[in-house]
């Protein structure tokens, strides 16, 4: 089994506890959907915030997801001028079978144009 990288993201349209958890969850769902995983071929997440997202940690959501016993931290984003705002980002470290190439990464909504490359 390899271990693999799986890329995401998401653009909140609020800053407000229940929509981060909302969001982030939905885009950890789609992470694990669409490569067919569960939560046992995780190894670890990092999740990154830009500065304007105060109400949560993004790993939180993870946690009520019953992720609960795979290593997760959090993380700010460098805050550059003209960045898109309110987005959590992760970056899923899983064991897989698949080809690097065949890994889904999974950017929501508005956070699709921040990595049009990989965005599926």
């Amino acid at each position: 089994m390899a271990v693999r990288a799986v890329r995401g993201a998401v653009q909140l349209e609020r800053d407000e506890a229940g929509h981060m958890d909302e969001q982030v969850g939905a885009l950890l769902t789609a992470v694990l959907e669409r490569n067919g995983l569960t939560a046992d071929d995780l190894i670890s997440i990092w999740f990154t915030a830009t500065p304007d997202l105060h109400s949560d940690f993004p790993a939180a959501a993870a946690r009520k997801l019953g992720i609960v016993d795979v290593p997760l931290i959090c993380a700010q984003e460098l805050d550059i001028e003209g960045a898109m705002a309110r987005v959590v980002r992760i970056l899923a470290h899983i064991e897989s079978d698949k080809p690097r190439a065949d890994i889904a990464h999974v950017y929501l909504g508005a956070a699709a144009a921040l990595r049009k490359d990989i965005a599926q």
